[in-house]
């Protein structure tokens, strides 16, 4: 019969056991605590009702079983407690941030549907993440191979057997087959960093090996006699090696209207295509159709016919000679389908294509015309203003010959904030030969924000005429002044004693304001000593104190 022993000795009886009077937590303990995001087992600490010396003899016991243990520089990733002697613990994803074992293999590829090769021989690379054992593998691309390549296998932990291993950077040597998802791939050789840590580790590499040549591409290396005789040009040929190169004129197109027009001829080595391009400027007024002529090939001569051809379309045999990179030189005029082109530059890389392929050809840029490149940098038509209709104001008028869309005027923004209730008044009579109008008086306004007058008739008793307004707010143009120039009247031509004349109305100035006098003063730059004297002495002023704020207009003397 076996007894449970309790913490003092006793055997575990009723009876036998003492509770703690001191404790006043009964939770359950965690076992876990976490660091860094991940969590750990905690050291066992004794506690109230618990030998200190047994759990001192855990920690020993962990410590003699850990120091039995071979040292091994690999951060662990489970118990931190089995990390060796070492005080701090460093996780794997730490220690090992961006390190990665490269490795160059390849793997061949049985090729059933040709009868020209067995079997093709793919090189890749084998990418081995020390921070999570996880691997890639990865395939040059080929250009034109006509093979789908790239990530072949993304990045995950690869299976290493059925019993649910994976591989490990243990596992990985040169010279090994490596066996991922029926695929056998051969590696060959690393790189350097991969070397100087295997060998950290005590891990030999052996010698590396050479890649393996395709069966298929050394075959083309040599080809085959050929009993017939080869074209002229190989297509094939030139698509490989002049496929993406493309020659780059600068041209001026001579347009039918007599206009000339900036242009790029492109010529495509790859199948002698011919492509012509219009450069285009912001607000050039201009459709955004940057094509002129499509990309084709462009007959240089045709072969004579002796009757005419009832198809307008031409065929390859109907065409004797085609544009060739030769006919393209700086300095001389093409004609492609009717167009007149002056080719004067190209680019850098049609200079360096011309001086190995065609050294005979001289590529000198030529100088553009002062009026051509005039023409060439920014030509604008001056739209021709059509007379005045008499519709609205001129100014509101002349915006629809310059838009589509009219816009508003712009107005002297600060000329009206400054003048802005500044006007000035003229008394006035009519000069006419009938005689009812006589006795007729007037006052004329001049406002100095917008340059318009207005006229207010005075009420006259016994007359037989309306007084109010005789005219509105407008601008009134001098006689003899055109009307898509016309000149208007300004405050220098307002003195008493002169002549307006209005829409074939002839007005007398008899009186002024006070403010007219103080105005014309502070501009007496601008205005004749004459007029000053004269307007003094008609209002029997000799000084005159400067304009109250506001410059309202002194009343009209009767």
């Amino acid at each position: 019969m076996s007894w449970n022993w309790n913490s003092h000795g006793l055997p575990f009886l009723p009876g036998n056991t003492f509770r703690d009077v001191t404790k006043s937590s009964f939770h359950r303990p965690q076992t876990l605590s976490y660091r860094c995001g991940y969590a750990l087992p905690r050291r066992p600490v004794a506690g109230i009702g618990q030998d200190p010396l047994v759990s001192e003899q855990l920690i020993q016991q962990r410590e003699s079983e850990s120091s039995f243990e071979t040292p091994d520089i690999w951060p662990a990733r489970g118990d931190p407690y089995d990390k060796g002697l070492s005080e701090e613990f460093v996780p794997a994803y730490v220690a090992f941030d961006k390190k990665v074992l490269r490795f160059f293999a390849y793997f061949q590829e049985d090729n059933l549907s040709s009868p020209e090769e067995a079997y093709r021989v793919r090189p890749v690379v084998v990418y081995y993440y020390l921070e999570d054992d996880s691997m890639c593998i990865f395939e040059p691309t080929v250009k034109n191979s006509g093979i789908p390549q790239g990530k072949l296998l993304k990045r995950h932990r690869f299976p290493k057997n059925e019993r649910g291993e994976h591989y490990l950077w243990k596992d990985l040597n040169v010279g090994m087959d490596l066996q991922v998802y029926g695929i056998k791939y051969h590696i060959t050789q690393c790189d350097a960093f991969t070397e100087d840590f295997m060998e950290s580790q005590g891990i030999v590499l052996k010698e590396p090996q050479q890649m393996p040549a395709d069966p298929y591409i050394k075959q083309r290396e040599n080809p085959l006699p050929c009993t017939t005789k080869p074209p002229e040009s190989d297509s094939m040929q030139q698509f490989l090696t002049m496929d993406g190169k493309v020659l780059r004129f600068f041209a001026l197109w001579d347009d039918d209207d007599g206009e000339t027009k900036p242009v790029t001829v492109q010529y495509y080595l790859v199948d002698d295509t011919v492509e012509v391009r219009e450069v285009h400027k912001p607000n050039s007024g201009r459709d955004p159709f940057p094509i002129l002529m499509r990309r084709q090939r462009l007959h240089k001569t045709l072969k004579p016919k002796p009757f005419p051809s009832c198809v307008l379309e031409l065929s390859t045999e109907d065409v004797n000679e085609f544009y060739s990179p030769k006919d393209f030189q700086l300095g001389q005029r093409l004609t492609l389908l009717s167009r007149r082109f002056l080719l004067y530059d190209c680019d850098g890389f049609t200079k360096e294509y011309y001086l190995t392929h065609h050294p005979d050809v001289e590529m000198k840029p030529t100088e553009i015309p002062n009026k051509v490149e005039d023409v060439h940098r920014d030509r604008k038509r001056l739209p021709q203003i059509p007379p005045y209709n008499g519709y609205g104001s001129l100014e509101d008028s002349l915006q629809n010959c310059l838009s589509l869309i009219p816009k508003p005027p712009r107005k002297n923004v600060l000329k009206m904030l400054e003048n802005d209730h500044k006007v000035l008044r003229y008394g006035a009579i009519l000069d006419s030969q009938n005689p009812e109008d006589e006795g007729r008086r007037f006052v004329l306004s001049y406002h100095l924000s917008n340059d318009m007058i207005s006229i207010y008739e005075k009420p006259t008793r016994n007359s037989g005429i309306l007084a109010g307004k005789f005219l509105e707010k407008t601008r009134v143009p001098k006689p003899g002044s055109t009307v898509e120039n016309p000149q208007l009247y300004s405050p220098v031509d307002l003195v008493i004693g002169a002549t307006v004349e209005v829409f074939g109305h002839r007005f007398v100035l008899t009186d002024a304001a006070l403010f007219v006098l103080s105005y014309l003063e502070s501009i007496s730059s601008q205005v004749p000593s004459q007029t000053l004297d004269l307007m003094r002495q008609k209002l029997g002023v000799e000084t005159v104190d400067e304009p109250g704020p506001g410059g309202e207009a002194a009343e009209l003397s009767s």
